[in-house]
């Protein structure tokens, strides 16, 4: 999933909530849950899609796909490669993002993307980037790869049918506005004579907006990764500093930055503490009330908590996935939204294990490393997703 920058100051999906904050490795932990077999971390199995549901008043379907097939390449001997893509909803006059489905074209490669809304200079501005580079769309690790602050409208990982958005909300889209498509393509799961080339689309629900609806934001809450390799595990990756320089070399500078500063904005720049649980605490910056939420790591993650106001009377829990599948990331509509107040603390929990990377048949092949936050599906996240409405 997308990876924010703190020391750049890059937030462009995070616009309500992260501030500030304070992590660290939860010392003292639950075993993990019972592991559910290789076959269910990342499998990528092809589920059937259940159909859309039908229109809501004042909706209608816009479908837009690649105008041709895209063959990833992933750069400086990695796996993995961010593309962006801009698509154009044709919107001639303010609307609604009420809900969307992805429609991953070829699921051996793709691992996730993400739909961030460009108003029209932004749009003008992803144009000339498109048009300067080779081939279709551009890469564009860690985000959009255009001026100023994106939002975060849409998204798609595996386990994700329809996405629909509560009744009477949408996120805004104005007119002359569109999106960029960021698809996270993944070739370690691409064998010998499989084809890579995608041709990927989505269906959105626009909503006229004649009717005003209230606005949705999309708000992040991470933390660290700070995972030693495996028992027993060995080599030159399993050394920290090491396996940070690795993935600088893969997707840039600045990923190398974000480990640093997930550091800085979780645990104040204190050594990190190696484990497999890692949490980090982050206050509200705006009030309002959250309706969907959802937790994303890759193939090593065990299980993800996000909770808000922990440890004190007013705790609640947003989202808690015990036992975490790669292959069923759907944001969940909460059973009851939850108010949210400035100054509120919101905590993200994950619990990765290392042990996975010599059982899954994408992992177990690699090296082994120390790993960290980074954009490979060989490397990892810790990542709540919340929608919000600000009031």
């Amino acid at each position: 999933m997308r990876s924010l920058r703190p020391t750049l100051g890059i937030a462009t999906a995070l616009a309500t909530v992260l501030l500030a904050a304070a992590c660290g490795s939860d010392t003292t932990t639950t075993s993990p849950a019972a592991d559910p077999g290789p076959a269910s971390h990342g499998s990528h199995g092809a589920t059937s899609a259940a159909p859309s549901k039908p229109l809501r008043q004042g909706e209608r379907f816009v479908d837009l796909a690649l105008p041709q097939p895209y063959t990833p390449s992933a750069p400086n001997g990695g796996t993995d490669e961010y593309r962006c893509f801009l698509v154009d909803p044709g919107l001639t006059s303010p609307a609604y993002l009420t809900g969307s489905r992805f429609l991953p074209q070829n699921a051996a490669v793709v691992h996730h993307a993400i739909f961030y809304r460009l108003d029209p200079e932004q749009a003008k501005d992803a144009a000339r980037v498109d048009a300067s580079t080779p081939g279709e769309g551009w890469t564009c690790f860690g985000d959009a790869g255009v001026e100023g602050e994106t939002a975060w409208v849409a998204h798609w990982a595996p386990g994700v049918g329809e996405t629909l958005m509560p009744d009477g909300f949408g996120f805004t889209m104005p007119p002359g506005g569109k999106l960029v498509m960021q698809v996270h393509y993944n070739l370690l799961g691409a064998g010998s004579g499989t084809s890579t080339a995608d041709q990927s689309g989505i269906r959105m629900r626009i909503a006229d907006g004649k009717t005003a609806l209230k606005p949705l934001q999309t708000a992040l809450a991470m933390a660290p990764i700070e995972l030693p390799c495996e028992p027993g595990g060995t080599g030159p990756l399993c050394d920290r500093k090491a396996a940070v320089a690795d993935v600088g070399k893969r997707f840039g500078a600045g990923s190398a930055e974000q480990v640093a500063g997930l550091n800085e904005m979780c645990n104040g720049g204190a050594p990190p503490v190696p484990g497999p649980t890692q949490h980090c605490d982050q206050p509200v910056r705006e009030a309002g009330t959250i309706y969907l939420a959802a937790g994303h790591m890759h193939l090593l993650g065990r299980s993800i908590k996000v909770e808000l106001n922990p440890g004190t009377p007013r705790a609640q829990t947003i989202i808690d996935v015990p036992k975490y599948d790669f292959d069923n990331q759907a944001l969940v509509p909460l059973a009851k939204p939850i108010s949210v107040a400035a100054g509120d603390t919101v905590r993200v929990t994950c619990t990765h294990d290392a042990t996975l990377r010599k059982q899954l048949p994408q992992l177990k092949t690699l090296p082994s490393r120390y790993v960290v936050w980074g954009e490979g599906t060989s490397d990892e996240m810790c990542l709540g997703i919340m929608v919000f409405a600000p009031r």
